[in-house]
């Protein structure tokens, strides 16, 4: 660190540090919540974001409240790639690996040509298809920061962590039943939940909530659906530049955050990565994340949410019903 940086960091922290501590405070509340009342995380750290809004205007939070929405969220995304290694991928086999790679590339391009048949942006039908079709609430964050600036972004990403969320609960209490009164094995389970359930810890909570072997195969399974997050990434910021959405210099194909994340998968594949560190990792991109969408949360007025209208939410549901179908008629066919 130079000198002319360390002569701006006291600046920089008295400006930064009241909003991020905010960020924090909402983030630890919402974990709590969740670990006591079983709840998505992400949902409980949005809906105290939106009632927390007030501080995100000209006041001392705002600088703080913005930085943990932008800066904050890549790295808690660049971080998920120590989640996942090559090996993990190739140990499935080629037909889960298939499957996982049909159903996102399907779910996406189904998602954007019904949006814009309703009517919305086709960013929109990348934005939710991509969170359905990947992981969930993540998704839709690493999404967002690869989408151009938009007035109407911020409610979209909101809208789509609330959807994504409300349908991953719905999914993880309903899909073990499902599959146990279709007769599916542990493996076929596993291979079901892990690649339509949005969220990784519902997936895990489905997995096992069967059997071992199922929670093994359902983990597995979505590590290689949060895998896809890479090349989505890269048609998100491919889309960005090609419409030139942006003012000034085009975008980079690739952002930052998921250059950090590629690499950070291909170290971890390796294995020189102990796993103490793989473990802190992850928990510490789960507080990030959690920690950037408080931030979204209280950068948006909770009326504007008010009127999307029902065509968003029929948009994410025939999403999530087409995805497991689409996954079981996969499994019907090899089976």
């Amino acid at each position: 660190m130079d000198a002319a940086m360390l002569t701006r960091w006291p600046g920089w922290a008295r400006t930064h540090f009241p909003g991020l501590m905010a960020c924090g405070v909402v983030a630890a509340a919402a974990s709590f919540l969740a670990q006591h009342y079983g709840a998505p995380v992400m949902l409980f750290a949005l809906l105290l974001g939106l009632a927390m809004n007030f501080l995100s205007g000209e006041g001392a939070c705002a600088a703080g409240i913005e930085f943990g929405a932008r800066q904050v969220l890549r790295v808690g995304i660049a971080l998920l790639g120590l989640r996942i290694t090559g090996g993990q991928v190739l140990a499935l086999g080629w037909e889960p690996l298939a499957l996982v790679v049909v159903s996102v590339v399907l779910t996406i391009a189904l998602s954007m040509l019904v949006a814009r048949a309703l009517g919305f942006q086709t960013l929109f039908g990348l934005l939710t298809g991509g969170a359905t079709a990947i992981c969930g609430a993540s998704a839709a964050l690493a999404l967002s920061a690869a989408l151009p600036v938009h007035p109407q972004k911020e409610r979209a990403t909101l809208f789509t962590v609330i959807g994504v969320s409300a349908l991953s609960t719905l999914a993880m209490i309903a899909y073990p039943m499902l599959a146990r009164a279709l007769g599916l094995s542990d493996h076929a389970a596993g291979v079901f939940l892990g690649a339509t359930i949005h969220d990784v810890a519902q997936v895990v909570g489905a997995g096992y909530s069967l059997s071992h072997e199922t929670g093994d195969v359902a983990t597995l399974v979505k590590l290689t659906r949060v895998a896809m997050l890479l090349p989505v990434i890269m048609l998100a910021a491919a889309m960005t530049r090609a419409r030139g959405a942006t003012d000034g210099p085009r975008p980079p194909l690739l952002p930052g955050f998921a250059v950090a994340f590629a690499l950070l998968v291909a170290v971890n594949s390796t294995g020189i990565v102990p796993p103490a560190i793989q473990a802190g990792a992850s928990e510490l991109s789960r507080a990030c994340l959690v920690a950037a969408i408080a931030a979204i949360g209280m950068k948006t007025q909770l009326r504007d949410l008010a009127t999307v209208g029902l065509k968003p939410v029929l948009l994410m549901a025939g999403e999530t019903v087409f995805l497991a179908g689409l996954v079981l008629g996969w499994l019907w066919w090899l089976g």
